[in-house]
């Protein structure tokens, strides 16, 4: 545990530490939508954004479609996740939006598209494809 904070402190989770929001899930059917603010400890040593940070904000929107989306109660996983990395940025509001491609019995397939809010310049582009299970 670092110097100077208790259990309560500490984010819940790697989104919670990566600052990500659940803007929308399911803005309409079939959608979500996740942002974050770029801070200083999200940038590589060459300055700009670390692309795991563009990932799990991809990744986790997809998750808060997917979670939305699915039986209450059912558990899924990401089992495949294909990415394009287009651009970067150091500075600014990340929003991702996801749409689900396929939503199956046992599997669905969202796209997710990154971008700079401000500029709408375009960072990122991702296929998720979830696997999920009854419980």
């Amino acid at each position: 545990m670092g110097e100077g904070h208790g259990q309560g402190d500490w984010p819940r989770n790697l989104m919670d530490y990566l600052g990500t929001s659940k803007e929308a899930a399911l803005t309409e059917s079939g959608r979500a939508r996740s942002c974050l603010e770029i801070r200083p400890e999200h940038l590589a040593p060459n300055g700009f954004l670390q692309a795991t940070v563009i990932v799990g904000l991809a990744d986790t929107c997809c998750a808060h479609g997917t979670s939305e989306s699915i039986a209450e109660g059912a558990r899924f996983s990401t089992v495949e996740l294909k990415t394009n990395l287009l651009s970067t940025a150091i500075e600014g509001r990340l929003c991702c939006e996801a749409t689900l491609r396929h939503g199956g019995r046992t599997t669905q397939v969202w796209d997710a598209e990154v971008r700079v809010e401000s500029t709408g310049r375009y960072c990122f582009s991702s296929t998720n494809h979830a696997c999920h299970q009854r419980r």
